[in-house]
């Protein structure tokens, strides 16, 4: 297995990040970090991320892209997140609807949407989970009804992230009653500012709040139902694997390692630092682990450039890195306690309260475990790791 990147993805690596460090991009970061609001208005970072060509990095060119490689957007993605770019618009906008239509939207859907997510002009989010329902797709309630020149959506959908600001909504609802639970599911692409449409905030202990979205007969037209009448089952198969490459997780992981061994130094070598021998196992434990996750990440990463990305790869690294994450997190506060300097106090009390929600969000560590035993149980193993680049 080849963890390497070429000269090329190099390069790349290079340039996006003289580009965040760059004049207006630079100075927006700033204002986000410094502004002191838990979950500030991050859409001017994004449209300036998108001048410069760091969104839909490995889109085509016809639909806002830059016609780049999965391993091109991933480095892009490593280094936003480095430089303290809030990634939920973009995991949820970039990664998980723009990558479902590219997937399986019409030529029409794709020349509309994602020239604007690409853009920075427009922005999207996920409408699946519901009240007493939780993520189990098959059981959701949410009726669209066929009506003249397309369907009239009735439901209510929660736990959704960003809801606020987006304008598309990538909705699931029911279109029919008949056969199995997992048939007549449809996805549509629902406008967020229609008539109808009602985003309430949910309180909740991360930084991020959830929402709550209710659908009260809101009209949507033929051309945004997304990949056929019926078919949304089938389709969410198939891009799940999209959403659930570890990276945001092992990237989170990554980071609150950092903040936990702030401080630590040879001992006897700088009087102002702490002795690091005591804390020389938790190090190693988590700093293994947290690379781990992230070579998970690349190798999905890998198998995605060739157009062979397996549910069993993606969900072994959303699992593994979710769970490093959060562990990462609490040791990290519990090895600093209330004593550190305010901006670690801060950062770790925030990696403290999301940690919990990461190993549930994208899909829970339940499901993936469940999802990794059927493959193993009927003798599936992940492709070849042979070629795999990252």
């Amino acid at each position: 297995m080849d963890f390497g990147h070429t000269e090329d993805e190099s390069g790349f690596r290079d340039r996006v990040r003289a580009e965040l460090q760059s004049g207006d991009l630079a100075a927006e970061l700033a204002r986000l970090r410094d502004c002191g609001e838990p979950e500030p208005d991050e859409r001017g970072v994004y449209r300036l991320l998108a001048e410069r060509g760091l969104l839909g990095v490995d889109w085509p060119r016809a639909y806002g892209g830059q016609g780049r490689t999965a391993a091109h957007a991933a480095v892009a993605v490593e280094e936003m997140m480095r430089a303290g770019v809030p990634d939920t618009l973009f995991v949820n906008g970039i990664q998980t609807v723009g990558k479902l239509v590219l997937l399986a939207g019409t030529e029409e859907q794709k020349r509309r949407v994602l020239p604007r997510l690409a853009a920075g002009r427009s922005f999207a989010g996920v409408l699946y989970t519901e009240p007493g329902v939780g993520s189990d797709l098959s059981a959701l309630t949410t009726r669209a009804v066929a009506v003249d020149g397309g369907y009239r959506i009735d439901g209510v959908k929660v736990f959704n992230l960003k809801s606020g600001l987006t304008d598309f909504g990538l909705c699931a609802a029911r279109t029919s009653t008949e056969g199995s639970r997992y048939e007549g599911l449809t996805l549509f692409l629902v406008d967020m500012h229609a008539p109808g449409v009602l985003v309430e905030r949910l309180d909740t202990m991360a930084d991020e709040q959830f929402h709550r979205v209710e659908l009260n007969a809101v009209r949507v037209s033929e051309t945004d139902v997304v990949g056929g009448v019926g078919d949304g089952w089938a389709v969410l198969a198939e891009a799940l694997p999209l959403e659930r490459t570890g990276f945001d997780f092992a990237l989170r992981a990554e980071r609150w390692y950092e903040a936990g061994c702030r401080g630590l130094g040879p001992a006897g070598e700088d009087p102002g630092q702490e002795a690091a021998t005591p804390w020389l196992a938790d190090v190693g434990r988590h700093g293994a682990a947290t690379a781990a996750a992230r070579l998970l990440a690349w190798r999905c990463i890998g198998s995605a450039d060739r157009g062979q990305l397996d549910e069993l790869q993606t969900s072994t690294a959303k699992w593994y890195a979710s769970e490093q994450a959060a562990a990462v997190a609490r040791w990290a506060a519990a090895r600093h306690g209330l004593d550190a300097p305010p901006d670690l106090v801060a950062l770790l009390d925030s990696a403290y309260r999301e940690a919990p929600g990461l190993t549930l969000s994208g899909g829970t560590s339940e499901m993936m475990l469940q999802t990794i035993s059927g493959f193993l149980l009927a003798g599936e193993s992940a492709a070849p790791a042979s070629g795999e680049v990252g």
